[in-house]
């Protein structure tokens, strides 16, 4: 699986640099989600702008990565820009499920505002 990692103290940017996120790839997917995760990745940005196509093993790992930041941090996916990902999204109604935003900068803003609501609800 190609991809790159970049990590930073408050959230973590996986880009996925290949065609298909499909039953090859998604197992590798998951353990790097899990590995990022048990490292004390706070936050997940995957970035899919490369992908042309996802399968239902595709959706899988993306849904294992949603539920291992659910509970403590984010998930956000982001870069959907091929039609056939986009209706699979919209198929399955992902949109109502996931964290998705249009591209990486627009995923660290949110993380950043989400960080200064959360410190602020603290001083409250």
């Amino acid at each position: 699986m190609k991809y790159t990692v970049d990590k930073q103290s408050k959230y973590t940017v996986v880009a996925l640099n290949e065609d298909n996120l499909n039953s090859v790839l998604a197992p590798d997917l998951k353990s790097k989600f899990i590995v990022l995760r048990n490292e004390g990745a706070n936050n997940l940005i995957l970035d899919l702008s490369d992908v042309k196509y996802v399968d239902s093993s595709g959706l899988s790992a993306i849904l294992t990565g949603n539920r291992l930041w659910k509970d403590d941090g984010a998930f956000i996916l982001t870069g959907i820009e091929h039609v056939s990902v986009k209706k699979l999204i919209e198929i399955s109604r992902l949109g109502s499920v996931l964290n998705i935003l249009p591209t990486v900068d627009e995923s660290i803003d949110f993380l950043m505002m989400e960080d200064i609501e959360k410190n602020l609800r603290k001083e409250d």
